[in-house]
């Protein structure tokens, strides 16, 4: 969405004019169907169904989540071709980003949520500052509807089961994109990042669910694209068609408290888009804010310069490049027992470019293990691994990407956040050629967090 350069004065003039309006509204935790952004929103996926709050007139609330990392990372890619030197000046194509243990600039994000009627909510997202922009950017908004403004017994049956989101939103494929961070929000997440091929955009459309008996549906409708687009498609010789078709996804699955400490829930997603001629497909490169391990296993020169930070923010990712066309499953799994939980996700993935003529494959598994200690279970521990097999283009042979990480963290409060992780991520397969040739980064992320 649309850039926003902020100084301290343009926040403080909003605030003050803003005052009026907010002097109706509630400063508390009076938002329906909701999912808190500290450690009560942990293990919450769609939002729930049900609400205790009572709604009684326009309540606003504000939160926030902001973060800050230490890295000691180190990398290496012994296998590729041209990878010497030792400054900017000398250093090969495939030189490494060179790297020291430091701080990461720190990331935060603006959370407004608006419960402008009885069912009836707003979510706006704002960047504050990110990996990728380091100046404040909207993520998206959007409208959910619990309840109708309509009388009627029928409207209020259908509604008892039924979510309607209109917007332009994180898109709800699979269930590892609530579990990962996004930006300065990083409570959801045992880990420092998400899956390695990491489903997640933020796009126009709507979606409709149904919930009941544990049992939920959903079917979405978007644009496919990260922003509006309205610009002229151009054919390519591969391929002539110019059609921007919307994205379809659908969603099902099965969510139980079977015990009072046992629950279990099974989701199985599917996303496709026959034909995006705009500015591209961009389900594993939706997300503007950045990986949180910096700078790895990218190249140091690009254009004979040395690369902004902002220009390689998504480091440790790998993205299978389908822009033109995509067909995307996953499958996940998760089981709480008491103090230790477990979650899969299996996927698939098949599409291309717009100057391809055949499809590729890319398919992805990760499994994690959580134990969380405590009343509260303020204290954790992890283990996860994931794997990433995918066919490039104009590569002969399939490449692998995988990572193993083990995590530790303590919420001191419910709002207050410490975590470390141990992480080693290799890369197999890659021809000479490829900077990624024995690609290996290894070490340790320590990261403090705020998120209320």
């Amino acid at each position: 969405m649309k850039r926003m350069n902020l100084n301290l004065r343009q926040v403080l003039m909003a605030v003050v004019l803003a005052l009026p309006v907010m002097s109706f509204a509630q400063f508390t935790d009076n938002i329906q169907y909701y999912r808190y952004h500290d450690q009560r929103g942990i293990n919450v996926f769609e939002s729930p169904k049900t609400t205790d709050v009572k709604f009684e007139k326009l309540a606003i609330r504000f939160g926030a989540g902001f973060t800050q990392q230490f890295q000691n990372l180190k990398v290496k890619n012994p296998d590729a071709l041209n990878n010497g030197g030792t400054s900017v000046a000398t250093a090969g194509a495939n030189k490494l980003f060179p790297l020291t243990p430091g701080f990461m600039t720190a990331q935060a994000n603006l959370f407004m949520d608006v419960q402008l009627a009885d069912g009836i909510r707003l979510d706006v997202t704002t960047y504050l500052s990110s990996r990728h922009h380091n100046e404040a950017w909207v993520k998206g908004g959007y409208l959910q509807f619990d309840k109708l403004p309509f009388k009627g017994k029928v409207w209020d049956d259908i509604m008892k089961v039924t979510t309607i989101k209109i917007g332009h939103m994180e898109i709800n494929y699979g269930d590892a994109h609530f579990r990962r961070p996004d930006g300065g929000h990083t409570f959801f997440s045992p880990f420092m990042e998400g899956n390695i091929m990491d489903a997640f955009a933020t796009e126009i459309g709507g979606e409709v669910y149904v919930q009941k008996s544990g049992l939920f549906g959903m079917i979405g409708i978007t644009n496919g694209m990260i922003k509006g687009n309205v610009d002229t498609a151009v054919k390519t010789v591969q391929d002539e068609n110019t059609r921007k078709n919307p994205s379809f996804y659908f969603k099902g699955g099965f969510d139980k408290q079977l015990t009072e400490k046992v629950r279990a829930r099974v989701s199985a997603s599917y996303y496709t888009n026959s034909s995006n001629a705009g500015s591209g497909l961009t389900l594993y490169g939706g997300d503007r804010t950045g990986s949180n391990y910096q700078n790895v296993m990218e190249k140091w020169v690009s254009g004979g310069a040395a690369n902004a930070y902002t220009s390689i923010a998504f480091s440790g990712r790998f993205n299978p490049g389908f822009s033109k066309k995509i067909n995307a499953f996953m499958l996940n799994g998760f089981f709480k027992a008491y103090g230790f939980e477990f979650f899969g996700t299996y996927e698939t993935a098949k599409g291309r470019t717009k100057t391809e003529t055949s499809e590729r494959k890319a398919n992805q598994y990760a499994v994690e293990g959580i134990y969380r200690i405590g009343k509260s279970e303020n204290l954790f521990i992890g283990l996860r691994y994931n794997e990433v097999k995918a066919s490039l283009a104009g590569y002969t042979n399939d490449v692998k990407v995988n990572r193993f990480a083990i995590a530790a963290g303590w919420f001191i409060t419910k709002n207050v956040m410490l975590k470390g992780e141990i992480v080693n991520q290799n890369y197999k397969d890659f021809p000479a050629a490829d900077y990624r040739s024995g690609g290996k980064f290894n070490g340790y992320v320590i990261e403090a967090s705020v998120g209320f």
